[in-house]
């Protein structure tokens, strides 16, 4: 599992209610 991965799940758990913030997150990691 790559610490990204890893990242991401805990930006999950510790705030489901910013979905539009990890979604925003993940886009730029994903295109940077």
């Amino acid at each position: 599992m790559k610490p990204t991965s890893l990242k991401k799940i805990v930006l999950a758990y510790s705030g489901g209610l910013d979905t539009s913030v990890i979604l925003k997150w993940l886009q730029e990691t994903y295109h940077a």
